[in-house]
């Protein structure tokens, strides 16, 4: 997992590569890939905490 971490950041400058900021607004069509990697970001996040949690407490339910 740390290798494939390593590599997408070894990776994000190549694929930032745009013309420089001409300061105009543009419109937008649809969402940038930024906005959808920090999703997909965010999604995994959400997710392994939610499953580290779940085994972290998966048979520890308090007894009555």
């Amino acid at each position: 997992m740390l290798r494939i971490a390593l590599a997408l950041l070894i990776a994000t400058p190549a694929l930032a590569e745009e013309p420089p900021h001409t300061g105009v607004a543009g419109t937008r069509s649809m969402p940038e890939l930024s906005d959808l990697a920090l999703f997909a970001c965010a999604a995994f996040g959400v997710w392994f905490v939610r499953n580290r949690l779940r085994a972290r407490f998966r048979g520890k339910a308090p007894k009555d």
